[in-house]
């Protein structure tokens, strides 16, 4: 059965075609509230043509969103042009994930898919780290218990204050400099953005390794996740389809 499995993100949607639970194929589209329903349909017949499936083809279509403006137009482009009721990560669905917070309810959606295909495909303890328009740290225990949420900006969201906030300061790509010996604008900017997210990320990774007594995993994925996934000994693995993964598992335990 092809499931069609969509994470709307802050800033981009990206779907992904699971054929009996093999990723074959994932595409991004830019996150804008004033999409149509319309719209985003001929985008997903599109992705389904260029992986070579009809709409016949789905068999169901789960949802995951931290965008409530978007998903209106969204949902109803999937009932529009595939006939289904899609599946929605939320309240009422069961994720084998039991959230330890003050709040459990205001977890968003894809933290929790993360924390699921994290767990069901790496086994707990661990830390998922996601690497997106906001970065969040979320700490799963042995038991599928996650105990621990934090949120700090997302490299993009800075570097977008930085050029935003200056006169001259250009936008630049987020990459990994040749060298932190830069030269001139774009490479001192791009080497300071890199080398200060770096030493966040692995600064809040030893905190969680100082006040949490057992060993532990950390798995990175998100958009990101791969400009520094191979530059720190600190992320065991590095996963960019976590998501999908996460939200297979929580679609197997709420199979219409």
């Amino acid at each position: 059965m092809l499931l069609v499995a969509v994470d709307i993100g802050n800033t981009n949607v990206v779907v992904g075609f699971l054929d009996d639970e093999r990723i074959t194929g994932t595409y991004r589209i830019t996150t804008k509230a004033n999409h149509t329903s319309d719209e985003y349909g001929l985008m997903i017949m599109q992705f389904l043509h260029l992986s070579g499936y009809t709409p016949g083809d789905v068999g169901d279509v789960i949802i995951s969103s931290v965008v409530p403006k978007v998903m209106h137009s969204f949902r109803a482009s999937i009932v529009k042009f595939l006939d289904i009721d899609p599946m929605v990560v939320g309240p009422g669905v069961k994720t084998g994930i039991n959230i330890r917070m003050d709040n459990p309810q205001n977890m968003g959606a894809d933290c929790i898919s993360d924390c699921a295909g994290a767990y069901y495909e790496y086994g707990g303890p661990i830390l998922v780290a996601d690497f997106g328009t906001a970065t969040t740290f979320n700490y799963v225990t042995a038991d599928a218990s996650v105990i621990s949420g934090l949120i700090t900006t997302g490299i993009r969201t800075g570097a977008t204050a930085l050029w935003d906030a200056t006169a001259q300061l250009p936008e630049v790509e987020i990459t990994r400099p040749k060298s932190i010996i830069a030269k001139s604008t774009k490479p001192a900017m791009q080497a300071g953005l890199y080398y200060n997210f770096l030493g966040g990320i692995e600064r809040i990774i030893t905190q969680f390794h100082t006040e949490i007594d057992e060993d532990f995993r950390v798995v990175a994925t998100g958009g990101l996740s791969r400009v520094f996934a191979n530059d720190t000994d600190m992320i065991d693995i590095y996963d960019p389809n976590l998501i999908f993964k996460g939200m297979m598992h929580i679609y197997r335990r709420n199979r219409r």
